[in-house]
């Protein structure tokens, strides 16, 4: 189990990313992640979104669509020195995250999504 202060301190840092992508709020988005960020949609083809992108995304609106159900469902699974893992379910996301403790607190360095059903239907 991790200690609370870290418990509450990454799943702030993940509040921050979702949040601030449903919110167009690009100060949480770029609070939330390392500067070298990789974050990676499953498929064939996995690609590569960086903080760069994921904050400019995020000033643009492309989240707010998807904050309509706010439900965020955090799960730390592991906490391991200054490394963590975290599983996060929403209505229109899955994603598997690792964070680092950096001398600026908990961020998200890699992130592996994919669409939930619901997300998917309503995409078709």
């Amino acid at each position: 189990m991790p200690e609370a202060d870290d418990a509450a301190a990454i799943e702030a840092t993940v509040r921050d990313y979702f949040e601030g992508w449903f919110d167009a709020d690009a100060a949480r988005m770029d609070r939330a992640l390392h500067m070298d960020l990789v974050k990676r949609r499953a498929g064939e083809e996995l690609g590569v979104t960086t903080k760069e992108r994921m904050v400019e995304l995020t000033r643009a609106g492309e989240g707010v669509e998807d904050g309509k159900d706010r439900r965020l469902e955090i799960e730390i699974k592991d906490v391991y020195g200054d490394i963590a893992t975290a599983a996060v379910r929403s209505a229109v996301y899955r994603e598997y995250l690792h964070l680092v403790r950096t001398s600026e607190g908990w961020k998200i360095a890699n992130a592996l999504w994919e669409l939930t059903p619901e997300a998917q239907e309503g995409a078709a």
